[in-house]
């Protein structure tokens, strides 16, 4: 795996700290890539979370979103022995936890084909929103016009 260098970054960008230090901490963590994910773009404010999941069924999988946080849950129970000749499907437990942007929500989760897929939305509250401020000033040379009577 490569490791990529993030402080060139930091000297040129003000409040991105948060991101490069998640990204510094995911590239650093040893913890198990199970199972495989893949993170897509929709659209503007439209993301897409899909998690392969084979082997399991969506009452075995739960979705939990906190604060910035959705967790992904998943164990099997086995209902009855199998003996397998060769086992490459793996059905171990999971947990996986993701980070999210600030007001990033999930909006749904459906299961198919074997992928679980979580719509997220980043919704903004309309006073967040950028918005143009008019600018008050004085007319150029401080002239004031007078009321005028028609002579």
């Amino acid at each position: 795996m490569r490791t990529y260098d993030f402080s060139p970054l930091w000297r040129s960008t003000i409040g991105f700290d948060r991101l490069f230090d998640l990204a510094e901490t995911a590239q650093r963590a040893g913890e198990d890539n199970y199972p495989p994910y893949n993170i897509e773009r929709l659209g503007d404010d439209r993301y897409q979370l899909s998690l392969a999941v084979a082997g399991f069924s969506p009452d075995e999988i739960s979705v939990t979103a906190e604060q910035n946080v959705v967790t992904i849950e998943g164990s099997q129970v086995n209902k009855t022995e199998r003996e397998y000749l060769y086992r490459g499907i793996s059905a171990r437990p999971f947990k996986r936890h993701f980070s999210l942007a600030d007001y990033v929500q999930v909006k749904n989760a459906s299961f198919e084909n074997g992928l679980l897929k979580i719509e997220l939305i980043r919704e903004i509250p309309e006073t967040m929103k950028p918005r143009r401020i008019a600018i008050n000033g004085t007319p150029a040379g401080n002239v004031h016009q007078l009321e005028g009577k028609a002579a």
